[in-house]
């Protein structure tokens, strides 16, 4: 490999290397004493990178399925993702690529690497995006069909300028985002990624445990098992739950770089196999607890149901909670996933220059654009149900299964299997088929929504 020295700014790389430094590269090293990431320390962060707002959005979209088809479709987007990503790990081997881009890069040229840089920005932009709603909403309140549900802060100190919506949100991001964004390393965060998995562990058990005592109690009526039909419109909105499955597995970005900084980066298929399945436990444990509590009243954001009477002991105290705990959740997910967001607009903007670590200019200047816009974003976009939807029927999908499927169709290496073809012909039929359906219902859904509100007029 070529040495890559901080001493030589004009050094141009190609697109295919690493976008940051790996951990065996002969040059200074970023972090002294550093000599690969450990297993778990790879777990924690690609849960970290998994888990994230799409939990919250869960119970909703399962709640409009149907627990049986809801929770089936939990397990299957499972299957789905550690197949998509096993071929990424597999064909990047194959053409010596360190990058999901370069392993793009390799089967379409530059073309598809581009595409495919630009749908990773757009996804994550969307992802941070909708984590900062939920930490507005968690701090400062929502509103939910008409219905305000009050933040924490609100709730603690009431209405006041110092707990608005836009001020507590500079606030987390000039004293907890700024810091940990700050890391060159993605195992640098390992710390804070095994605590986010942890607060997201203390959300489910409550949650479980509520819905218990309520269940002992009585106080819990039969969720619903299939989806509730009641004309065409009911119909294909059930298509619009697709993006948000989707996306709650999007870990396709990070691959990489966490592959990248292992001690033994044979490990890598049981680290995403043992992350999808502590992922996928999360997601099952809360759309079926969040359903069993809240039946048909679960909102979009199910933490927007925990800002009042539980019906169970100490309400106010677990709501306060439930919140907060996954309020600090999303702050250190937050990181993990601009880690990887930055990569790659820097990879689309400038690349053919030195990794971006080597060059500070270049990484407060991005850094600083990409936090302005998803702040500005957060202020604006009305919930995360319309964010999940924009980004889930179409960068989501494309990253996660149309471009993995595509890279095994294309097999430039020869390497791909027939259960393999199998596999990404239903990967781009279900995406591109879900995708298409979603879009054309949130197109339906806002026509017939206009056509109320002049009937209404």
């Amino acid at each position: 490999m070529t040495v890559i020295s901080s001493s030589e700014p004009k050094y141009r790389r190609s697109p295919r290397t690493p976008l940051l430094p790996q951990k065996h590269d002969d040059h200074e090293p970023l972090e002294v004493g550093f000599d690969g990431a450990s297993f778990s320390g790879a777990v924690f962060n690609l849960s970290t990178t998994i888990v994230g707002a799409g939990i919250m959005a869960l119970p909703a979209t399962v709640n409009q399925l149907g627990l049986i088809p809801g929770l089936t479709m939990i397990i299957l987007g499972a299957m789905l993702t550690e197949s998509s990503v096993d071929m990424i790990i597999r064909f990047g081997k194959a053409s010596k690529s360190a990058t999901y881009a370069g392993v793009v890069a390799d089967a379409f040229s530059g073309p598809g690497r581009t595409l495919l840089q630009v749908c990773i920005v757009i996804n994550n932009l969307g992802i941070l995006i909708v984590y900062m709603i939920i930490i507005g909403d968690v701090l400062a309140g929502t509103l939910s069909d008409g219905v305000h549900h009050s933040g924490i802060m609100e709730e603690w100190f009431g209405q006041h300028w110092w707990t608005s919506r836009s001020f507590l949100l500079l606030l987390t991001t000039l004293f907890v985002f700024t810091p940990l964004i700050s890391f060159k390393r993605v195992d640098s965060l390992r710390y804070t990624s095994a605590l986010s998995v942890g607060l997201a562990i203390v959300f489910v058990a409550i949650t479980a445990g509520v819905a218990i005592v309520k269940l002992i109690e009585g106080g819990v009526k039969m969720p619903r098992l299939i989806p509730e039909l009641i004309d065409q419109a009911s119909f294909w909105k059930l298509f619009t739950t697709v993006p948000i499955l989707v996306t709650a597995y999007i870990c396709h970005h990070n691959v990489h770089p966490i592959e990248n900084e292992l001690k033994d980066p044979t490990q890598m298929k049981s680290i995403v196999r043992t992350s999808l399945t502590l992922c996928s436990s999360v997601y099952i444990a809360t759309s079926f607890f969040g359903i069993l509590l809240f039946g048909d009243e679960t909102l979009d954001d199910v933490l927007a149901n925990f800002d009042g009477d539980l019906g169970i002991p100490f309400s106010s105290l677990l709501d306060d909670v439930v919140r907060m705990s996954y309020g600090v959740h999303l702050m250190l997910v937050f990181p993990i996933v601009f880690f990887s967001l930055r990569l790659n607009l820097d990879g689309l903007l400038f690349p053919y220059a030195i990794p971006i670590v080597y060059d500070n200019r270049r990484f407060i200047s991005i850094t600083a654009v990409l936090m302005g816009f998803i702040f500005v974003g957060a202020n604006f976009v009305p919930n995360i149900w319309d964010a999940f939807q924009f980004t889930g029927a179409t960068a989501a999908i494309s990253v996660g299964f149309i471009f993995p499927a595509a890279i095994a169709l294309r097999d430039t290496h020869g390497i791909a299997t027939k259960n393999d073809r199998l596999k990404s012909w239903v990967m781009i039929l279900l995406a591109v088929s879900s995708s298409t359906a979603a879009i054309c219902s949130d197109v339906y859904s806002i026509f017939n929504f206009d056509n109320k509100s002049l009937k209404l007029n």
